[in-house]
């Protein structure tokens, strides 16, 4: 029997080859779950570590757990695992802020074009033979420079898409409580209140994390204070956007345009009307994916693994207070992160 018993749900995944290249010589192994609460308890509760994918980390599992060192995800969002008692516990929750980001600003930045050169409505009119249509339809759009590009969450996903949306020439500005104004202003970024983004960009992009208190953070109210002429895009999380209230915003000419990676229910019941809307362009949450990102990732997952297993400190901790526990002063630091907002 292995020394270090690593627990994870069994879900769509085949073998674990990248995670163990960092596991190697500690002797430890992943052990694969039931997926409903009670048989991963049944299976997790004297695991020393958590490999959480395809299922909510809960309360009663984590309490349950009576050996755990770590909960660790291969993503940027941790919005699956309770974080908050996780931090009662004493045990370190771990992801991977850093490591597709510039895949994410990439896919920002082309809805934005996208959005709003009408790309899907100029394509259209190609298919069906009416070429004639694309040239007058674009002649009621401003050009791309001068126009302001507002940020919701300033974290390393909008710094990147500000330095590709410099060369545009385009104005920037940004909201963000928890970003110190001079990082803001270093890179090239008005920093501004909430209701200065709203109300002056003309492309507003969402970056806040899905914690839950900016689950709907932005709701009816917020939309109405956007230009009509605005495009919203979010390759955030769905559920910081009450949906409910962007669909209306579209409906009633309150925006212009929504481009949209992510949905506040993933994947979207076919009756959704955004899958209808003529001024809504979508992607199925794939914002992060390129050809290095299941191996960068699951690299990751490994070495923050073994970091913890051995009695470091991780790359990334989200609940970094947990480290200054005193059964936890042992630890070596190597390193922490910001969290899911850095």
């Amino acid at each position: 029997m292995a020394k270090y018993r690593i627990v994870t749900p069994a879900f769509a995944q085949v073998g674990y080859a990248l995670e163990n290249e960092a596991l190697a010589g500690l002797d430890a192994e992943i052990v694969e779950a039931p997926m409903d609460e009670a048989g991963f308890i049944a299976a997790a509760r004297d695991a020393d570590a958590i490999y959480a994918k395809g299922m909510p980390i809960t309360k009663a599992i984590i309490d349950s757990m009576q050996n755990c060192k770590v909960i660790t995800l291969g993503s940027v969002g941790v919005d699956s695992v309770d974080v908050k008692a996780a931090t009662a516990r004493g045990i370190p929750v771990t992801n991977i802020p850093d490591t597709f980001i510039e895949e994410v600003a990439d896919h920002a930045m082309m809805l934005l074009l996208a959005g709003f050169r009408r790309l899907l409505e100029q394509d259209k009119m190609v298919r069906e033979g009416r070429w004639k249509e694309g040239r007058p339809a674009l002649l009621k759009i401003p050009r791309l420079m001068g126009q302001t590009l507002g940020f919701i969450s300033f974290g390393r996903v909008a710094r990147a898409v500000a330095k590709r949306a410099a060369p545009f020439g385009l104005r920037m500005m940004a909201y963000d409580p928890f970003i110190e104004e001079m990082t803001i202003s270093d890179a090239g970024v008005l920093p501004s209140t909430l209701n200065e983004v709203l109300s002056q960009s003309d492309f507003i992009s969402m970056h806040a994390p899905a914690r839950p208190e900016v689950h709907h953070m932005l709701r009816e109210e917020h939309f109405r204070q956007m230009k009509p002429s605005a495009i919203f895009i979010n390759t955030g999380r769905g559920p910081t956007v009450q949906e409910e209230a962007l669909i209306k915003a579209l409906q009633e000419g309150w925006i212009a345009h929504a481009a949209l990676d992510v949905l506040e229910t993933e994947p979207p019941s076919h009756n959704n009307p955004l899958l209808r809307m003529e001024n809504v362009t979508l992607t199925a949450h794939v914002a992060s994916a390129s050809a290095r990102f299941d191996e960068a990732r699951k690299r990751r997952v490994g070495n923050e693994l073994a970091l913890v297993l051995s009695g470091k400190w991780p790359m990334s901790c989200v609940n970094p207070a947990v480290l200054q526990n005193t059964a936890l002063r042992r630890w070596q630091p190597v390193g922490m992160g910001r969290g899911p907002n850095s």
